[in-house]
């Protein structure tokens, strides 16, 4: 039948799917796109990046007026948390979103295919609905765009009371006296800054030797100086062991550097080690496809599986996990499919922690350089001397370029403090267009604003910065 053929079938409504989708209804493309989930939108919206920002939003209101208010001359008084309305919050900004996404999909005429998709052959696809039942679409061209899920590690097994994921850490129905955090990453110190602003005791515990591994080492020295001022207790150099459990406690074994054990004891345990692609009953045997490790689909550098019709976005294949990676992956295939040139610059893809302050960083970092044996040059320069940063109140942090010696051209740029995650675009742009650090110190920045940190480390990359 006419309607159950398409050009485009779009497995997964995450950011990197329903983006795929809308562009390639905008070229022209008869579209549909698979999601066995009640809302759009996918881990990002639902249970991941939108309701952790909205809790980080909320919990950095609550503790700014408990304890910075007052230096700005405004008393409040009686201060006293709602968590059943800050979550309720948290759960109508969602509710908008993937509304908003299902309004997209029908401006553009995008197919919503409920149920879950899978591979019959590589032009058929099956979706089964929740009632078991199941109907094949004939397709041209697939993109698979399942995302991905928690990674459940032995010695920690999810009861979904209390050990839980960064799901189940976003609707805890009370804040906990102790949260445990295995895993000094991204949404372990993310989730774990929601909660101790709370009220909670977080202690972290992470298996390697720095949190945000990869990241540039003086950002993540710094932020973890700023954490720990702010009370949330780190172990590094640790590795989980085993967990043990009762009525209202677990308590985490674990081992130091050093052979010794130690034991800590909570009300719950959030595992945040990282995220597994989630490519389980997709029948891509029946395409003749093999995972790579972590289980990710290997596609070729236009993001094409070996099966010349079937493509790859997103968590389930290489690179690093992040929405935004995968929108632009989404688009590029989308254009592709239609005959255009679809690209992603991957050296020029931002990383963001939303802790606060919070950190960005594109390119590589000043580490990764000396390890490539590139010759650079660095600026940086301190929120604490910025007039904008003082009047805010937020003089934690610092803006840091690495440029190539030789050409100054900006290989790497790193934030540390307020606003980072907005400041980082400037960068992006400039790593984007292979912009010099002479280009940034050159143009004009608005004063007083936090930006002008960005325009003086760049001065400081010659040695030349003005304000300090």
């Amino acid at each position: 039948m006419a309607d159950q053929e398409f050009d485009v079938i779009v497995i997964g409504s995450g950011p990197g799917g329903y983006v795929c989708a809308i562009r390639a209804a905008q070229l022209g493309l008869k579209t549909a796109c698979v999601e066995y989930e009640q809302s759009l939108g996918g881990t990002c919206l639902n249970v991941g990046c939108i309701p952790s920002k909205a809790l980080l939003q909320s919990s950095e209101h609550y503790a700014h007026t408990l304890h910075d208010l007052a230096k700005h001359g405004v008393k409040a008084e009686k201060v006293s948390l709602d968590l059943p309305t800050m979550l309720g919050r948290k759960d109508e900004v969602v509710k908008g979103l993937t509304q908003g996404i299902a309004g997209l999909f029908k401006k553009n005429k995008v197919t919503w295919l409920k149920g879950r998709g899978s591979f019959v052959d590589a032009t058929t696809v099956k979706v089964t609905a929740a009632d078991g039942s199941a109907t094949t679409y004939k397709t041209k061209h697939a993109v698979i765009a399942t995302g991905s899920k928690p990674i459940e590690i032995p010695p920690a097994k999810f009861d979904r009371k209390l050990i839980i994921s960064s799901t189940g850490a976003l609707k805890l129905p009370e804040v906990p006296k102790h949260l445990i955090v295995i895993g000094g990453g991204v949404i372990g110190l993310e989730m774990g800054s929601v909660w101790l602003r709370l009220g909670a005791k977080v202690t972290v515990i992470e298996a390697m030797s720095t949190i945000l591994p990869g990241l540039d080492s003086d950002l993540t020295k710094g932020l973890l100086k700023i954490l720990q001022r702010e009370g949330m207790n780190f172990h590094l150099d640790t590795k989980l062991t085993a967990t043990s459990t009762g009525k209202d406690s677990v308590t985490a074994t674990c081992v130091k550097p050093d052979g010794s054990t130690l034991e800590i004891k909570g009300d719950r345990m959030l595992v945040a080690v990282g995220r597994r692609a989630n490519t389980e009953g997709l029948g891509l045997e029946n395409l003749g496809l093999s995972l790579e490790a972590g289980g990710k689909v290997p596609v070729d550098s236009h993001l094409r599986t070996s099966v010349a019709n079937v493509w790859g976005i997103g968590d389930v294949i290489k690179g690093p996990m992040l929405a935004h990676k995968a929108e632009d992956e989404g688009i590029a295939v989308a254009e592709r499919i239609a005959g255009q040139a679809g690209h992603v610059n991957y050296e020029a893809i931002p990383w963001v922690v939303y802790t606060w302050p919070e950190l960005a960083s594109v390119g590589i970092s000043e580490d990764a350089a000396k390890q490539q044996g590139l010759n650079v040059k660095v600026g940086k320069f301190p929120f604490l001397a910025n007039g904008r940063a003082k009047a805010l109140g937020n003089t934690d942090g610092f803006v840091k370029i690495v440029a190539d010696a030789k050409t100054d051209r900006i290989v790497g740029a790193h934030i540390l403090g307020p606003n980072a995650s907005e400041l980082i675009a400037e960068l992006a742009v400039a790593v984007e267009f292979g912009a010099s650090a002479e280009d940034i110190a050159r143009s004009t920045h608005a004063h007083p604003t936090l930006a002008e940190c960005v325009k003086e480390a760049a001065l400081g990359v010659d040695k030349r910065s003005i304000h300090i």
